[in-house]
């Protein structure tokens, strides 16, 4: 299986993105095991900022072609929150179920016809050259008033989803990747996968690991 490295070291985005990636006949590997350990800090204030950063600091460093993510849960009732900062919403070292509670108890009294929420995802591909193309993907759902659900990460035990009448995190991972924010913007990147060029750079890549 040929190799593609992905900008990140979180377990979560990595099980994901590795899922999603496979039928493709690709195997994601993370900045760490293809060999680069810094944390690059997330200074965008946007998530296409973001992923490009930590896209192309790990393309400097390696020489290849890279995938980032970044992603977050944006709030209406909360005009977007907390959106980049999603991770380091309830602080820097705070746990998932810490964010949940912190999100949970700022809208403990929205109604739920105002809890209207989104996860969206942006990617940056960098190829070997350096150049990047950006894809987006949305996934709709509202805030719950508790969690429910053992599947997942992050924000997913509160985010429910009108289609399955539960949280992301009650479904299994086929079904959460079939509709998620990173399952829609991994396969809007379907027809660069198909490429002879990028297949190329992957080989490229593979050489490298």
């Amino acid at each position: 299986m040929k190799k593609i490295v992905i900008a990140s070291n979180n377990a979560g985005k990595l099980r994901e993105i590795r899922a999603i990636l496979a039928p493709f006949g690709l195997d994601a590997v993370s900045q760490k095991e293809a060999g680069f350990d810094a944390e690059v800090e997330e200074t965008g204030t946007t998530f296409a900022e973001n992923a490009a950063l930590k896209a192309h600091a790990v393309h400097e460093a390696l020489h290849c072609a890279v995938i980032a993510d970044d992603s977050g849960l944006l709030v209406d009732a909360l005009d977007g929150a907390p959106g980049v900062y999603s991770h380091r919403f309830a602080g820097e070292n705070a746990t998932d179920v810490q964010r949940c509670e912190k999100l949970l108890e700022l809208l403990k009294d929205t109604p739920a016809e105002k809890r209207t929420a989104r996860f969206q995802c942006v990617l940056c591909y960098v190829n070997a050259a350096g150049e990047e193309q950006f894809f987006s993907g949305v996934c709709e759902g509202v805030i719950g008033t508790s969690p429910r659900g053992e599947n997942g990460f992050g924000y997913d035990p509160i985010f429910y989803l009108d289609e399955y009448g539960c949280s992301s995190a009650a479904i299994s991972p086929e079904q959460k990747n079939a509709i998620s924010h990173r399952g829609k913007a991994l396969r809007a990147m379907k027809e660069l996968l198909k490429k002879a060029e990028f297949l190329g750079l992957i080989d490229e890549i593979e050489k490298n690991i």
